[in-house]
Parts: structure tokens; C-alpha cells; sequence
């Protein structure tokens, strides 16, 4: 446990931020999976609208530090493999 004052505030500080970041990162899962799913059913509109709406939200990750720059390229190459794949 935390002794010092500070140490005691950097652990409450820590502690508010692991919960917005659990938060953020479930979002960002969510937006990924729908694409994922769209891409499964063969919904080739359903998937390309879910993809548009998922980079926005992976490109706001990385600028939040909650991924790193190069996952969330990776993540969006990925995804739009899969949904070239459906041609």
C-alpha cells in the first residue's frame, strides 16, 4: 500500500484511469467485432458501413494512448483484407 501522499494520489489517479481505459478498450472491441461479424454474415454493406464507422473510433484510440499507432494500423489493414476478401 502507499505510504506517501503522492504515491497515495498516483494510485487513486491510476485506479480512475484503468477503469476509463477498460471503458475505451471495450468500446473499441465492440466497433471491431461488428465488422468482423458483418464480414462473417456475407453483408458486404452491413460490413463496409461497420468498417467506416470503426476506424474513426480505432484512429481515437491511438491519439487517447490506448493502442499503439502501429496495432491500430495493423487492425485496420486486417480488417480491410477481410472486407476486400468479400469481392
Amino acid at each position: 500500500m502507499a505510504n506517501s501522499p503522492q504515491a497515495r494520489k498516483r494510485a487513486r489517479q491510476a485506479e480512475k484511469s484503468r477503469i476509463r481505459n477498460a471503458g475505451q478498450r471495450s468500446n473499441l472491441r465492440t466497433f471491431v467485432k461488428k465488422v468482423l461479424a458483418a464480414v462473417r454474415a456475407g453483408d458486404k454493406e452491413q460490413a463496409q458501413s461497420a468498417f467506416k464507422t470503426a476506424v474513426p473510433v480505432i484512429d481515437s484510440a491511438v491519439t487517447k494512448g490506448l493502442i499503439h499507432k502501429n496495432k491500430a494500423a495493423r487492425s485496420k489493414s486486417r480488417l480491410n483484407d477481410r472486407l476486400r476478401a468479400m469481392a
